[in-house]
């Protein structure tokens, strides 16, 4: 073999044994640290613009900022009510079935570390469409009963009243005693009132499903104690803020409406039966 073959250097092929470094060598060794690695978003900042450029991953992205909700401009951003959504489902199920007991009256004790609107949107929702369905039922039932020949057509009108009914008592009301409460000098948490109010209709919910019985007389008692079950839950926790104040008559005024309130879906379900 050509002894220029000889002096190539081997120790980077498979199975050369490793060149031994010497003490002299291993001294010259310089421990090296990579540097965090920091990812960021394109595009750059190209011209020097005042735009983003590059932006470091996980720094809030502009636009997006959480505003805190005790400022007008956090009010109206959605980023500042996504923490009152931050329940799991087990919160949920036992403040769903706290609305049933409404002479416990302790509901803003269990909600007062972490109040949620999950219940007042998911509550009302369900509502809205448990009265316009079981209203068009009834209707379609009674109709057959009537008549068998007629023919019977879905009613949008369940769906407006029940929309406007809901969503009122359920945003405006407590909005409207948020106020009241405030001007008579007491100090209550509008996040706390919405939750209370949204969960207080839940009653309503499986109380609609038995407004289908064909019987005036059990649907007039079904209905009446939904509306006094839902007062007296809405009451019971009202009086625990009014306890030393002169605002009897607010607690009385909260107990009344959520009555009318079931009375006036009784009655909105009754002249439209009478239409058909």
């Amino acid at each position: 073999m050509d002894e220029s073959y000889g002096n190539l250097p081997s120790s980077h092929l498979l199975g050369s044994v490793p060149a031994v470094v010497t003490e002299e060598k291993a001294k010259t060794i310089v421990n090296y640290e990579v540097p965090e690695a920091s990812m960021q978003t394109f595009p750059p900042n190209i011209n020097g613009g005042s735009g983003r450029g590059y932006q470091t991953l996980g720094s809030p992205p502009e636009g997006f900022e959480q505003q805190p909700p005790n400022n007008w401009k956090g009010v109206f951003s959605i980023s500042s009510y996504m923490q009152y959504f931050n329940v799991d489902t087990d919160i949920v199920v036992n403040r769903l079935m706290s609305s049933f007991y409404p002479i416990g009256g302790d509901f803003f004790s269990k909600i007062d570390a972490n109040p949620d609107l999950y219940g007042l949107v998911w509550v009302s929702t369900t509502l809205i469409f448990v009265l316009a369905s079981l209203g068009n039922l009834a209707t379609y039932l009674i109709q057959k009963r009537t008549d068998h020949k007629s023919s019977w057509s879905f009613d949008v009108g369940y769906v407006n009243v029940a929309v406007f009914s809901v969503y009122g008592n359920a945003i405006v009301v407590p909005l409207a005693f948020y106020f009241l409460f405030r001007y008579l000098e007491s100090n209550p948490k509008l996040i706390q009132f919405w939750c209370m109010w949204g969960y207080s209709l839940f009653i309503f919910v499986p109380s609609s499903f038995l407004l289908v019985v064909p019987i005036e007389a059990f649907r007039w008692i079904i209905i009446l104690v939904a509306g006094v079950d839902s007062g007296m839950f809405v009451a019971s926790n009202l009086k625990t803020l009014v306890e030393g104040n002169d605002l009897a008559v607010m607690v009385v005024a909260a107990f009344l409406l959520q009555l009318a309130l079931a009375i006036f879906f009784k009655a909105t379900e009754l002249h439209m039966e009478i239409d058909v």
